[in-house]
């Protein structure tokens, strides 16, 4: 047979593949190419009857087994089609008490444990996690093919960590997925989220949450891939707008608190009273910072060691003239009763897991004393609020404070919105680039059976040519399928199509390059 020949049967054998990929190419003619690939590969067969057998009662069982499996196998396969997707559950200050956060609450050093603890206990529901704990918020941020399954395997992780009944957590709880849980992050990270709008320690704990996942290994590509783009945004919003601009934090607003109920509660001003510091971490250094821009001249720093409390003595008498005597109490609470007892107002702001003052300890108490605890968990027993003469506060207190400044800031915020808009999308098409990878597995893999079944069909004719030349045809048709399916697998990867290139017509032009 000569080539024109060979040529005319392999084009009759293809025929039907060219109107497959035609009548799938376009949107409302019989089914889109993705949505045809999903029906065919999601259905399955129907599982043929057990064959009669005399061997044993126990065929039927093991057939059944047999059966099981592939389904279970079916559903996995079924599953990895899906693309992963981005998903965040947690609970902050919006719509949990303190007393519910700190249940939650993980410290640092941790964050990789329990974002592995999260993936592993998932059953393969949860593939990426990364935690993120601070004193206003708990939350995980999570990739999974199934958002149902992903929220109520990491939502009975929380619940067992917390040892809180189901019903009471989820009262507290917030579950976010896709472009939600995409918008929440970058919020989260520019400080639009936060209980003091703008401030700029959420970022720097946004960047540890990322370096955490992806040293930690759980954080995957695309769960991390959400963080550092919340970081970049983060550093965006502040950079292109004044979101940032005489922020207050919240050691700056414990300030505010403290000096707005002095008067009130200690008879005297905060300038006049005796003031003790609990902590010497990221959140005391601002908490002096204010204090000293305000006038204070003297304090006592208690600090489990000396070493970083000692540093911070030396820099604030170089730079403030703040007197600060350092105790090191070596983690032992009992060391600092006596500097309880003597002072006026105590500033807790420490990582311990608990209470580092009790209602016991104050009992009998003469002279006023005002506790602010701006600690996740609490370092300060809520019952010593009910003692005589003691004024306790915790972070939740500070919400009256902190409205005053974001009502000065609405305009900041509006623009802040309107930037993430853009970095939102950016990351939302990248998303859908990920399901264009199964699209075009399936895509190929229909095409190739179709190819296959043609070929089968013209095997008649084909009897008499040669080895060579029946590779040729093999050759000839693999080349024509994968040209024609060259324009609709590019068009798949490229998530970026305008309005016009979603019409019918204009779906067409671009899948084909017409």
């Amino acid at each position: 047979m000569g080539h024109h020949r060979m040529v005319a049967v392999v084009a009759a054998a293809l025929a039907s593949t060219t109107a497959w990929a035609l009548t799938t190419s376009v949107p409302g003619r019989t089914s889109s190419a993705l949505g045809a690939i999903a029906v065919e590969r999601t259905t399955m067969a129907p599982v043929a009857a057990p064959k009669a057998t005399t061997k044993t009662a126990l065929l039927p069982l093991a057939e059944m087994v047999e059966e099981d499996e592939e389904m279970k196998r079916s559903k996995r396969l079924a599953a990895a089609e899906r693309p992963l997707d981005v998903y965040v559950v947690g609970l902050s200050h919006h719509n949990a008490a303190v007393e519910t956060r700190e249940k939650l609450a993980i410290p640092e050093a941790e964050w990789e444990e329990a974002a592995a603890a999260i993936v592993a206990s998932s059953d393969g529901a949860v593939e990426e996690a990364a935690v993120l704990s601070t004193c206003n918020r708990f939350e995980v941020y999570f990739a999974a093919r199934d958002g149902r399954a992903g929220f109520a395997a990491a939502s009975k992780y929380l619940q067992e960590r917390s040892s809180l009944p189901m019903s009471t957590l989820r009262g507290s709880l917030f579950m976010l997925g896709h472009e939600h849980a995409t918008t929440h992050a970058l919020r989260v990270a520019a400080g639009l989220d936060s209980l003091v709008v703008g401030e700029g320690q959420i970022l720097s704990q946004m960047k540890q949450c990322y370096a955490h996942a992806v040293e930690g290994g759980s954080g995957g590509k695309v769960t991390t891939r959400l963080l550092n783009t919340a970081v970049a945004f983060g550093k965006r919003a502040r950079d292109e707008t004044d979101i940032a601009k005489g922020a207050v934090s919240i050691s700056s607003a414990a300030y505010e608190l403290a000096n707005d109920k002095a008067p009130g509660d200690l008879g005297k001003s905060l300038g006049e009273a005796r003031v003790v510091v609990v902590g010497a971490g990221k959140m005391t250094r601002l908490l002096l910072i204010h204090m000293a821009s305000h006038g204070l001249k003297k304090c006592v720093l208690l600090n489990r060691s000396e070493g970083r409390a000692r540093d911070l003595a030396d820099e604030f008498k170089a730079s403030h003239d703040l007197d600060i005597e350092v105790v090191a109490t070596g983690g032992d609470t009992a060391a600092v009763l006596p500097y309880v007892a003597d002072a006026d107002v105590v500033v807790t702001s420490t990582s311990s897991e608990s209470y580092v003052i009790d209602a016991d300890s104050l009992q009998g108490r003469a002279d006023p004393l005002m506790l602010v605890d701006i600690s996740v968990p609490r370092n300060v027993e809520p019952a010593c609020d009910d003692l005589p003469n003691v004024h306790a506060y915790d972070v939740d207190s500070l919400k009256a404070v902190v409205a005053r400044n974001t009502a000065k800031r609405r305009r900041e915020i509006v623009a802040a919105e309107h930037l993430l808009d853009d970095d939102a999308a950016t990351f939302r098409g990248w998303i859908a680039t990920l399901g264009a990878v199964p699209a075009i597995t399936q895509l190929q893999k229909k095409a190739e059976d179709l190819r296959l079944a043609e070929m089968k069909k013209a095997n008649a004719k084909l009897q008499h040519l040669s080895q060579r030349e029946i590779e040729a045809v093999e050759r000839l048709s693999r080349g024509i399928v994968s040209k024609l399916l060259h324009g609709p697998m590019a068009s798949l990867r490229d998530a970026k199509g305008s309005q016009a290139t979603r019409t019918p017509l204009g779906h067409v032009r671009r899948m084909f390059g017409l």
